[in-house]
């Protein structure tokens, strides 16, 4: 059971890294579709090589069809129209950041996910509850998280005026 605590541990880490990454990529190249371009390439290079390099550990073949490979393409399809909303999440609001993007985004996930599972999963017991409470407490968690995430400021602009600046004077050096 501790592999798959790691490994989420480990996704955590990642996709918490992500919104900083991706608002540096942001401002690094004053542009939020350029940064989705880049995550693409990296989606599609990651995806292959791991996927590949997995499928050659466990020994499986190289077909392709039937239901898995179509739920693997919904997958990959809204994991994909999620990056594109949090490019458009992180660049649409001016101000809007990964402090308080990235928590309305993975608190915003965890109960979708929940309630995608209590409507598909059907059990004797019905549901707990304590899943309610839970998303609650979860939309109260990103409100908290979100106003009190340390971030840097953007950068002041400059002060503009309506007189256009006087030339200036030549200095000693420059005049002789």
């Amino acid at each position: 059971m501790k592999y798959p605590v790691l490994f989420a541990l480990m996704t955590a880490f990642f996709w918490g890294m992500y919104g900083p990454a991706l608002g540096n990529a942001r401002s690094a190249l004053a542009s939020p579709f350029k940064p989705y371009v880049a995550i693409g390439v990296a989606y599609l290079i990651w995806g292959v090589v791991g996927g590949v390099g997995g499928m050659l550990y466990k020994g499986d073949t190289f077909a392709f069809t039937g239901a898995g490979t179509f739920w693997g393409l919904i997958a990959g399809s809204l994991g994909a129209w999620g990056a594109l909303t949090l490019t458009l999440a992180m660049f649409s609001g001016g101000g809007a950041m990964p402090h308080i993007v990235m928590p309305i985004v993975f608190g915003g996930a965890v109960t979708v996910s929940a309630i995608v599972s209590a409507a598909t999963v059907k059990t004797e017991e019905g549901i707990n509850p304590m899943l309610w409470a839970g998303i609650l407490g979860m939309a109260v968690c990103i409100v908290i998280v979100a106003a009190n995430t340390p971030h840097a400021h953007p950068p002041k602009k400059p002060a503009t005026t309506d007189e256009t600046p006087a030339a200036e004077e030549p200095t000693a050096l420059e005049a002789e």
